[in-house]
């Protein structure tokens, strides 16, 4: 199965995951997902994903200056943002218990 495919249908949800617990500008967020084991994921998905979010009002954002080159952009969870990652992690939870009863069934579990 290709992962990238997997990715597409979860990036939302991975994305509102890492900023649960703290903002985060884009590389930090691509950073995060990376070392969360979602090595595949790709800059300009994790971009647009963010773009996305943004535009359906789910994160705000605000401007932090750099000494060190140019300003970064961060990201934070607001209450609809988190609203959504509740219920998208509750649709996620379902999900994946589904697919793991039809994998053991036949004998296909890890």
């Amino acid at each position: 199965m290709d992962t990238t495919q997997l990715l597409k249908g979860v990036l939302d949800l991975a994305v509102l995951a890492v900023l649960r617990e703290e903002d985060g500008y884009g590389y930090d967020i691509l950073r995060r997902l990376r070392e969360a084991g979602l090595e595949e994921v790709g800059d300009a998905s994790v971009y647009g994903t963010l773009r996305r979010l943004f535009a359906a009002g789910l994160l705000t954002t605000y401007v932090v200056p750099s000494e060190s080159g140019p300003h970064r952009k961060y990201y934070s969870l607001n209450a609809a943002g988190r609203d959504q990652l509740t219920r998208s992690g509750k649709l996620w939870r379902s999900f994946a218990t589904t697919m793991d009863t039809l994998l053991d069934d036949r004998g296909l579990a890890a």
